[in-house]
């Protein structure tokens, strides 16, 4: 295994990091500043435009996709240190390069199960940045946990699929730019297979029947960078039947080929908002002084610091180990490292952020550090694309196959 960066990525990760240093950085105030005077609080601040427009012009965009035709063609390995760098502004910097789930994941799905009107329709206006889009999974009333659980139908009627159902935390929801919902529901749901009950199909937000009726908090924040959290009811939604993504029964799977990526996008951008809990601790350690010495000086704190290191090195090789696998061997080859760093990477970051904020005191939890929002990102992520226990259950029971 060789997780050197190659020329290419050490090119990007030099543009990235500047571009971090003269924009993202610099526009994170501004960004709250121009939110609080907009009308809606789902409007998108104009510096986000002003970022997106300077990304793309210095060809840091689209670097999530893998396929050259749509992206900038690189490998998992390549794109891992990028989407790091993106994870120490997390609600800006991954929108700014267009690498922002959801549409991350839903320009995965169409790229590869897509036909060629919705790639068109769809696909080119999302790889523009022009649009946005949201991935309609979860329900709450059932254990989502399980994707088989879910409930919404869609019926065939004639020419038409007929939707009918409710969902919650549907992430982008919230953003007037998001102009398309990837909704999963069950056109078989008496079937035989129950991995073979589920589709996929494209439902334009302006749909009649289409309600988008509050936005779901995180920890009591408004998740601007995902264009928020949403419960959605489908109430007889009628689509065309050539809005389904790929063929009737393989809406499970596509989910989990969605997925995959999606893990491991999360767990590289979780070593960097790690990275940034780190300074931030070592920056408020060195200028305040209690009890007589500088928190530096503090034999917890560098119990807490030390060990943060130690554990950031630890998840950063096994996210490249994962990202280096799924390039050689697939995404199946690498389901065992995808849940390992699953498991492993949110629950970390977590308790690095966590010991940032305590450091920081009344200050770690207010609003004029990034740290609590930083938390309740890292927390909520212990429970998407699947919660830990889900991965745990898979992980065990292929370790305990090799002794039966």
């Amino acid at each position: 295994m060789d997780f050197a960066f190659d020329a290419r990525t050490e090119e990007l990760r030099a543009k990235l990091l500047a571009f971090m240093d003269e924009h993202v950085y610099p526009a994170e105030a501004v960004a709250e500043e121009q939110r609080a005077r907009l009308a809606s609080p789902w409007d998108t601040p104009a510096i986000v435009g002003e970022l997106k427009a300077e990304a793309r012009r210095q060809g840091l965009w689209n670097l999530f996709l893998p396929d050259a035709e749509y992206g900038a063609g690189l490998t998992n390995l390549q794109y891992a240190p990028l989407a790091e760098i993106t994870g120490r502004s997390p609600h800006l910097a991954p929108t700014a390069l267009n690498c922002a789930a959801p549409d991350t994941g839903n320009m995965e799905v169409l790229a590869q199960f897509g036909d060629e009107r919705q790639k068109k329709q769809w696909l080119e206006p999302l790889l523009a940045g022009e649009i946005r889009s949201a991935f309609a999974m979860t329900e709450p009333e059932v254990a989502s946990s399980d994707a088989t659980n879910i409930t919404t139908h869609i019926e065939r009627d004639g020419d038409d699929y007929v939707i009918t159902g409710r969902k919650w935390y549907i992430s982008g929801a919230m953003n007037p730019d998001c102009k398309i919902f990837i909704v999963m529901g069950k056109t078989a749901p008496d079937g035989p297979d129950i991995r073979r009950q589920q589709s996929m199909v494209l439902v334009p937000r302006d749909t009649p029947g289409v309600h988008v009726k509050r936005a779901m908090q995180v920890y009591g924040y408004e998740d601007h960078s995902h264009g928020g959290h949403a419960e959605v009811v489908f109430d007889h939604a009628r689509v065309p039947v050539s809005n389904l993504i790929g063929e009737e029964g393989g809406g499970f799977a596509i989910a989990q080929a969605r997925l995959g990526p999606g893990r491991i996008h999360h767990c590289m951008r979780l070593i960097g908002m790690a990275e940034r809990a780190i300074e931030l601790m070592c920056r408020r350690a060195v200028s305040r002084t209690a009890f007589g010495k500088a928190l530096a000086q503090q034999g917890v704190v560098h119990n807490w610091i030390a060990d943060a290191r130690v554990a950031v090195e630890q998840l950063r090789l096994l996210v490249l180990k994962t990202a280096w696998m799924m390039d050689t061997v697939g995404n199946r080859g690498a389901h065992t490292e995808i849940q390992a760093i699953k498991i492993a990477t949110p629950r970390t970051v977590v308790d690095i952020i966590d010991q940032a904020v305590q450091l920081h005191g009344a200050g770690g939890v207010s609003q004029d550090f990034p740290l609590a929002e930083l938390w309740a990102a890292a927390r909520t992520l212990r429970l998407a694309d699947g919660p830990d226990e889900v991965h745990q259950r898979s992980l065990a029971r292929r370790e305990l196959k090799k002794y039966v």
